[in-house]
């Protein structure tokens, strides 16, 4: 290359390199950009799947002394099940709407709304039940103690309805003699309608409650999911 005396190329060699810069230019912006994959999507590629977990299930073995309704007045006809690993049970889905308001769960859209959950943040605030993913247990009874089987606030929970799954937490306790619900976070995720009024299953919903698990903070979702599939998988090496 030709060098003038301020130690520049000449301009013909200028001329060059600039038109094989904005060539390459033009070549890196019609080149598709490369995507980053969401987090969802990454874990999809690994993900249980929603019939291997009720088939890693089996019969049910009941755990409970006797069994619960699904709703007030209905017939008590559901016992938990229990494994080495997991309790659960199959019911319907109710939405829990409680916990600390927000637009879409509050006391004009929730007639039975309450401001408080059985467990709280980190914080110290009571958890959010239109954004975090958790499930509620019966509080402890004659019935069934969840507490002798290794399930507490923060327990990591998978809700699995048709062919989905959805990884949550133990985030609330209710009636003592009534099973089967979830909060709006968790009927959204499986595209449920989440309306605490008419939202959720009728039934066909199945919860599955891994024993000694906990996330913490109870409110780290993504630390559920992570937990949920390795705890999950590994429950199926074991079946």
């Amino acid at each position: 290359m030709t060098v003038d005396a301020l130690g520049r190329g000449s301009p013909i060699t200028r001329v060059q390199s600039l038109t094989l810069a904005l060539a390459g230019a033009a070549l890196l912006a019609a080149a598709p950009p490369q995507p980053t994959q969401p987090y969802d999507s990454v874990r999809a590629e690994r993900a249980v799947r929603a019939a291997e977990l009720l088939a890693g299930l089996g019969d049910c073995r009941p755990v409970s002394k006797g069994h619960f309704r699904s709703d007030r007045g209905a017939r008590a006809d559901i016992p938990v099940c229990g494994t080495r690993d997991v309790v659960f049970w199959k019911a319907d889905m109710d939405i829990d709407c409680d916990g600390r308001a927000g637009p879409r769960c509050n006391g004009r859209t929730d007639p039975y709304y309450q401001p408080t959950t059985a467990f709280r943040q980190s914080d110290g605030r009571y958890l959010s039940a239109e954004t975090l993913p958790f499930v509620v247990v019966p509080a402890p009874s004659g019935i069934w103690d969840h507490r002798a089987h290794g399930v507490r606030g923060g327990s990591v929970a998978a809700v699995v309805h048709r062919d989905r799954v959805q990884y949550a937490v133990v985030g609330d306790t209710g009636p003592r003699d009534v099973i089967g619900e979830a909060s709006y976070a968790t009927a959204e995720a499986l595209g449920l309608s989440p309306d605490p009024r008419t939202g959720g299953a009728r039934d066909g919903v199945t919860y599955i409650v891994f024993k000694n698990s906990r996330v913490t903070p109870i409110e780290d979702h993504r630390q559920a999911v992570d937990q949920g599939e390795a705890l999950a998988r590994a429950f199926l090496r074991r079946q």
